[in-house]
Parts: C-alpha cells; structure tokens; sequence
C-alpha cells in the first residue's frame, strides 16, 4: 500500500495534465458550435473511448516496441523528459493547446472530429503515449500495473465528464481560473519531466563511468 499510493498520485497528475481536459474544452467548445447536446455527447463519447484504447495498446505494446526497434529504455525516458519538458513549459506560461486549429481546418474535420483532432492529439498524444510507457515499465509488481490501468481509466472518465459539460464549466472556471490552473499543472508536469530525464541518463553515465574504470585497469595491468 505504500509504494501503491504514490505511484496512483503520480499517474493521476501525470495524465490530468497531460491529458489536460480543461485546456482541451475552449477548443471543443469552438469546435461543435451549433451542434446539439446529443451529438456533443456522442462525439465526446467516442473521443474518450478511442483515447483510452489507443493510450492502453502503446502502454501494454510500449516494450515491444522498443525491442522491435532496438529502443533503450533508458533513451526513451531522455527523450520523454523533453518533450514533457516542453508540454509544461507552454503550460506554465498559460499559452499550451494540444493542437492549433484555423477556420478551415474546423470544417474538414466537423464531420468526425471525435476521432482527429479530439482524441488524437489533443486528447492522447505523444506526451501521454510516452507517460504511458514509462509508467508500465515503473510498475514493477501486479498491483502497480492494475493502479496504472485504472488511473488511466478514471482520467479518460473524469475527462468525458469535464467535456461533456463544458458548456456549464467554462462559465464557472472562467479564463482566468483555467489560466491559474493551466500553470499548477505545467508546473507538476516540469517536475515530472525533470524526473524522466535524470531517470534516463544516471544509468547511462554509471555504465559510461563504469567502463571507464574498466578500461583504466586493464591499462595499468
């Protein structure tokens, strides 16, 4: 229980904010002006689900993955830390959005958005994919890997709630609450992201030290 609930903490932070519902809601907002609520919860029905399945397959398929392209673990939580790096750096200055959309672009993809660009990327993009990875391979027992499926499941319906009333909650939040919240979370992703990275490179730098000392004592031999 101990090593279960700060694990749960972390995935539920990491996922919020990478998820980031509330960042996501103006843009859907914009995005089904003029549609009724019933096809605003079909829509956001279908995202959430086609979200959820895609994180769970690359958070399951992750270390094939890396094994069919000869991926480290190691370089890929380097790699990770970057780009989440960069996701709460825009969140911290209360400028991120997932996707950036014109005009245009709404109406190409007014016929089923849930799909492009509500669930991919907005909704699972490669920050969450890339999380997703991470974590399965942290979660080095059982319970762990059952705490990490259901933090993904509870953020995917906490998500489908936030956006299916989005209408009633931009009102309340406002802009200025959202930008607040916006740069909590950019924070907590900063932070995370530092972990990933200092994750990744102390065991490359202990095997490059390591091998140094090797080498050194061969040559005095």
């Amino acid at each position: 229980m101990e090593s279960i609930l700060p694990f749960a903490f972390i995935c539920l932070t990491s996922f919020f904010t990478l998820t980031n519902p509330l960042g996501t809601m103006p843009v859907f907002l914009s995005m089904t002006q003029g549609m009724t609520e019933t096809d605003r919860a079909r829509i956001v029905r279908r995202a959430t689900l086609i979200s959820f399945l895609i994180l769970i397959i690359f958070t399951i398929g992750g270390q094939l993955l890396f094994r069919i392209f000869g991926i480290s673990t190691n370089g890929f939580r380097i790699a990770a830390g970057f780009i989440i790096l960069k996701i709460g750096f825009d969140m911290l200055q209360a400028k991120y959005s997932n996707t950036k959309l014109k005009d245009e672009e709404v109406k190409v993809y007014a016929d089923d958005i849930s799909i492009t660009p509500l669930s991919i990327p907005m909704l699972c993009g490669p920050g969450a994919i890339a999380n997703g990875i991470m974590l399965m391979e942290d979660a080095s027992s059982i319970p762990l890997k059952l705490t990490l499926f259901i933090s993904i499941a509870s953020i995917y319906l906490l998500t489908y709630f936030i956006l299916r009333f989005s209408t009633k909650l931009d009102k309340i939040i406002g802009e200025t609450g959202n930008n607040v919240m916006m740069r909590l979370m950019g924070l907590i992703l900063m932070v995370i992201a530092v972990e990933c990275f200092v994750g990744g490179l102390k065991p490359i730098l202990i095997d490059i030290i390591a091998q140094g000392n090797l080498q050194a004592l061969t040559a005095i031999q």
